[in-house]
């Protein structure tokens, strides 16, 4: 792999940061664009009233100097604006109760234990991280696993579709369904039925890549498919159960000679008359767009509690409901379409090199 990032911080903690290793010299980054992509991340009806608070712009660290990058790890900063408020419940460090009256210890325990969750959440971290870690309160394990996680990781697609943009390469998301509906004029209809009943609703999003050159990815191992590599990466945003590359499962419904995109030559160019296999062949791209679905399950954390269990006393409950989306499936495009361009950057600087800009750029015209 090419690019490499680490991405840390915590839903209610202090800031989101992301390490990203593998962006080469001379890339010039548009940071609009990519604050764009964040505002696009936080958009979307049926949002929570977190997306109120928080208005998610990137800090650059380093790694950049007058809007290009220098070869070296860039590093962003995304502040949560909402730490605010939970300066206690998340604080760094223990505090001194030795030192403390009677009135501010209480205050400070109270606002602590305001903030505690026993209850866990089916369908969420809260149980198996529980478990894992063998932790007693469950704070510890939802906000890492919270996808507010994802903020990091749009920052670094939206770099890497910055880059991909130089060489005409741009993407776009879009919602395909939500629940079971697949007309658009009605989706908020279904978002306000669920918010009515409390629940949480999910739903299926496309991402479309245009403009690559063929032989990005590879068949020579089974962890350079690019196919595979997307699907990995796709999978592991919050939520998402299933991907499919252009058609997808319906392929198993059907005749070979009905599905596989047929080759013509045409006016000096190689053509095809459809795009069954959403722009991969064999693991690798071959000029056609790439095309993947991916569906979305309702947002585990729902007025209309399920039921669980509590860690502590092992008793049975209702799961613990914190302030949350009804849904978030625009939102989950975006982080799609901005993972998607992470992956398909990296296989563009393996066929093409990633030193720098002019190497890039070079090795590309030559193609």
């Amino acid at each position: 792999m090419t690019i490499r990032f680490l991405t840390s911080g915590e839903s209610h903690g202090q800031s989101l940061n992301a390490i990203i290793d593998g962006i080469g010299y001379g890339y010039e980054l548009d940071f609009d664009f990519i604050n764009n992509e964040l505002s696009n991340r936080q958009k979307g009806y049926g949002r929570g009233g977190r997306m109120k608070i928080e208005t998610d712009k990137i800090t650059v660290k380093s790694g950049v100097r007058f809007n290009k990058t220098t070869g070296s790890p860039i590093c962003i900063e995304i502040q949560n604006k909402d730490f605010e408020n939970w300066k206690i419940p998340m604080s760094v460090q223990s505090f001194d109760f030795n030192s403390m009256d009677e009135n501010t210890k209480n205050e400070i325990l109270s606002k602590i234990e305001e903030k505690r969750i026993t209850k866990a959440r089916p369908s969420h971290a809260d149980l198996s991280g529980a478990i894992k870690f063998g932790a007693c309160d469950i704070r510890d394990i939802l906000e890492r696993s919270s996808a507010r996680e994802t903020a990091t990781r749009v920052a670094v697609g939206a770099i890497c579709q910055n880059i991909l943009s130089k060489f005409n390469i741009k993407g776009y998301s879009k919602v395909l369904s939500v629940k079971d509906e697949i007309n658009p004029d009605k989706f908020n209809s279904v978002i306000d039925e669920a918010r009515k009943l409390g629940v949480s609703v999910g739903g299926k999003i496309r991402v479309v890549y245009k403009n690559l050159p063929v032989g990005l990815g590879s068949f020579v191992q089974w962890d350079k498919r690019l196919d595979g590599i997307l699907a990995q990466a796709m999978m592991s945003i919050p939520a998402v159960k299933s991907v499919e590359i252009g058609l997808g499962a319906k392929y198993s419904e059907f005749f070979g000679d009905s599905v596989h995109d047929e080759i013509f030559y045409e006016n000096g160019k190689i053509t095809r008359k459809t795009n069954n296999s959403g722009g991969i062949e064999g693991g690798m791209t071959n000029g056609e767009d790439i095309i993947i679905t991916c569906s979305m399950k309702p947002i585990p954390t729902m007025k209309k509690a399920l039921n669980s269990i509590d860690i502590k006393t092992k008793e049975n409950t209702s799961a613990h409901f914190e302030r949350a989306d009804t849904s978030a499936i625009e939102a989950c495009g975006v982080v799609a379409l901005n993972m998607a361009a992470i992956s398909i950057l990296n296989a563009f600087f393996d066929k093409f090199g990633g030193d720098s800009y002019l190497e890039t750029l070079r090795n590309y015209e030559a193609r």
